[in-house]
């Protein structure tokens, strides 16, 4: 009697393989159902959330003639879409939102230029969500992690962001028109004629209102240090500002001029990306690590900021400056656990030359030689700057025409910045010269003096949002004042006629014993 024949291990090899894979593709499966249920789940929390404050009002802001949008923002990021939706839910209707980007993933900074691992500003900061819990951050990263999952997180993962700010956007239905660029506001009677670029055409639509969300340069540019712009071509440094290839710096010597959060953020990708080394230069002695604007953070100095004289505004931003603008810990963590990492303090270039297809510099009285080098040195204010501004920024008031500081206390940066009205607007530098000013709204740093916070960013969103849109709202009302006396001083129909309580009217005591 024969026995039967064993499998050979080639055979039970394929076998197990097989089983491997279902098992795989059972889980993808029910990763994927997790996925989806996660979504609904998000999309119910959220929906319910809008369900709770009722319907968008209507729009009531009467049409005009000759206008194409009550109100034009330009920038479609998470400041921009954040005023739309506060704009729709004050009934302020006629809305475009303009965004120069191709798609909402190269929109803003977060899956762009930002470099940082996770967000500055603490988790649980109030941000586009405009007080409705429903569409938080923290709701929204819940339905899709779970609240533990949160609750371990020390910051907001920055990929993270950009994805809740795409659901926001796409949640809300707020449509942004990519790809279109302004480039010039002329004022024109009483409304703005906005001359726009987008696939290769040109164009003018007209607008009552102008809302500047357009980033941290939207009132200036990238700050470029003269040591580089004046001595050396454009091919062998960028800004932080710029799309940076930085695997093409992979085996080069590069140096990071600053020593903020963005030039670490840099030094750090560079690194990462296979740098042979990185050397960062800071001006300072050390690096800052006192975040000053964190004294004002309590609700008394937040809320009532705006009003303070502007003596004491003007000193909130010097000191800021003088303090200097912090890396968090874990940017500094990120660059220093590599050996190829050099920090120079108290080194600011002074020369800086090409050589041999290299960079020579000099700082602190050494000579340097690099491949490449990135200036992380921030942005400058000055509305005079931006090509679309090119009519109105003579009209601006700035700082320096507002306030004069002692000797000491001068700082022309500061002074550059538009000493702004509390609905953000910009205002004269002569009054009766340019009222049409009051129409522009400025949601960008440019407001950092006036209103002691970098604008734009979320910290200044639950105090200045609401600001602006009631400005805005406010504006539009008054301007069309005729139009709302005879709304409110019309007819209405009644709601009921006297049959309603016709059997309960007294009709005098002798009626009543009859």
């Amino acid at each position: 009697m024969t026995s039967p024949a064993s499998p050979d291990a080639a055979s039970v090899d394929a076998v197990a393989r097989e089983a491997v894979a279902r098992e795989a593709v059972a889980r993808e499966a029910v990763a994927r159902e997790a996925v989806a249920r996660e979504a609904v789940a998000r999309e119910a929390v959220a929906r319910e959330a809008l369900r709770l404050i009722g319907p968008d009002p209507e729009n009531w802001v009467p049409p005009r003639e000759g206008v194409d949008h009550n109100v034009a923002i330009v920038g479609g990021g998470q400041t921009g879409t954040t005023f739309a939706f506060a704009l729709r839910r004050a009934g302020v209707g006629g809305v475009s939102v303009i965004e120069a980007a191709p798609d909402e993933r190269s929109t803003g900074v977060w899956l762009t230029r930002a470099r940082m691992e996770r967000l500055r500003t603490p988790k649980a900061l109030p941000g586009p969500e405009l007080g409705i819990a429903g569409l938080s951050f923290q709701s929204w990263y819940e339905a899709r992690h779970g609240r533990e999952a949160y609750a371990a997180l020390a910051s907001i993962p920055r990929r993270d962001w950009a994805e809740y700010l795409i659901w926001y956007k796409d949640f809300l239905r707020i449509p942004v028109r990519y790809g279109v660029r302004l480039t010039r506001i002329e004022p024109a009677g009483g409304v703005f004629r906005l001359h726009l670029e987008a696939e290769g055409r040109s164009f003018v639509e007209t607008a009552r209102k102008v809302l500047l969300a357009n980033g941290v340069a939207g009132n200036g540019g990238p700050f470029v240090p003269p040591v580089l712009a004046d001595n050396l071509p454009r091919a062998r440094y960028a800004h932080t500002a710029d799309a940076i290839d930085f695997t093409a710096l992979k085996g080069k010597s590069v140096a990071v001029l600053g020593a903020a959060a963005s030039a670490f953020d840099a030094a750090a990708t560079a690194l990462e990306a296979g740098a042979a080394e990185v050397h960062l230069f800071a001006r300072r002695d050390g690096v800052a690590s006192v975040p000053i604007n964190r004294l004002r953070g309590y609700p008394g100095a937040y809320d009532n900021y705006p009003a303070l004289p502007d003596r004491v505004r003007w000193l909130q931003a010097l000191r800021f400056l003088r303090a200097g603008s912090t890396p968090p810990p874990d940017a500094v963590r990120r660059v220093v656990r590599f050996d190829n990492f050099h920090l120079h303090l108290a080194a600011p270039w002074t020369s800086a030359r090409e050589e041999e297809g290299r960079i020579v510099a000099t700082a602190a009285g050494e000579r340097f030689s690099f491949d490449f080098a990135i200036a992380g040195t921030g942005y400058f204010v000055d509305p005079a700057a931006r090509p679309e501004l090119a009519d109105v920024a003579g009209h601006i008031l700035r700082w320096r025409d507002r306030y004069a500081p002692p000797a000491d206390e001068r700082h022309e940066g500061l002074g550059a910045h538009p000493y702004l009205g509390l609905g953000h607007e910009y205002l004269e530098k002569e009054p009766g010269a340019a009222p049409y000013l009051g129409d522009i709204h400025v949601y960008n740093p440019g407001g950092f003096v006036s209103f002691g916070l970098p604008i734009g960013d979320v910290p200044s969103f639950r105090r200045d949002i609401p600001s602006v849109v009631a400005r805005i709202s406010r504006d539009l009302f008054l301007a069309d004042l005729d139009a709302h006396e005879r709304r409110i001083t019309g007819t209405i129909a009644a709601e009921f006629d006297e049959s309603l309580y016709a059997s309960a009217v007294w009709r005098g005591a002798k009626a009543a014993a009859e």
